[in-house]
């Protein structure tokens, strides 16, 4: 397939573009610092703002689907504004662009620990991480009203971490995976894998899932 890949210089979005390089893809990056990534076969590399709905389109012509693994900086201050201004470009430059399908990474912050609880409102939730969480959870508000698109939310376990790529996971929905009474993870490599399957047969057409090992 053709794929515009958003955010491919960061933790997700390399270990994405990796992923779909490995299975034969061929992806157009959209980046603002393309001196970041090394030219690779299949890749070509777009100088472009992620928060600029004109450029996403621009980008996304022509694909068979969009993947947004966004995310404008943990550091960043106003992070919450931050990542639903290029959130809320993402999506109308996907419609723009005339794709159908975005699969849009998001956070774990949104799954329901409880009846009526997401993690993101829990007190242990840490407060580094609240306000790109809070945005998160807004984002996926947000697409769930886009009849329009065939989109994916992917939300990772409590636990993302750097490891091996297994190729192993298992899926979930809207509640947090565990390890008994831990909580679940994987490894940023086997959360690729989980999209690049998703993109290749979609499973979670305008819903919501989660993976762990």
């Amino acid at each position: 397939m053709n794929i515009a890949l958003i955010g491919a210089t960061g933790f997700v979005g390399s270990a994405v573009l990796n992923e779909l390089l490995r299975r034969g893809h061929r992806v157009t990056a959209l980046v603002r610092s393309p001196s970041k990534l090394t030219a690779r076969e299949d890749l070509t590399v777009v100088a472009g703002d992620a928060q600029d709905a004109a450029q996403v389109a621009q980008a996304a012509s022509g694909h068979d689907a969009v993947v947004s693994a966004y995310n404008p900086g943990w550091s960043v201050p106003d992070i919450h504004d931050q990542f639903l201004k290029g959130t809320r470009a993402i999506i109308d430059g996907t419609k723009q662009a005339g794709v159908r399908r975005l699969l849009l990474v998001g956070g774990a912050g949104s799954l329901f620990v409880a009846p009526g609880v997401q993690l993101v409102d829990t007190p242990q939730f840490p407060a580094e991480w609240k306000q790109g969480a809070l945005a998160a959870r807004e984002a996926l508000n947000w697409i769930r009203t886009e009849g329009a698109l065939d989109w994916t939310f992917l939300s990772p376990p409590i636990l993302l971490q750097p490891g091996e790529r297994t190729g192993q996971y298992r899926l979930g929905e809207d509640a947090p995976l565990m390890n008994g009474d831990q909580p679940g993870s994987i490894s940023v490599a086997d959360l690729a894998v989980a999209i690049v399957d998703e993109l290749e047969t979609p499973r979670h057409l305008q819903k919501r899932f989660t993976v762990a090992n």
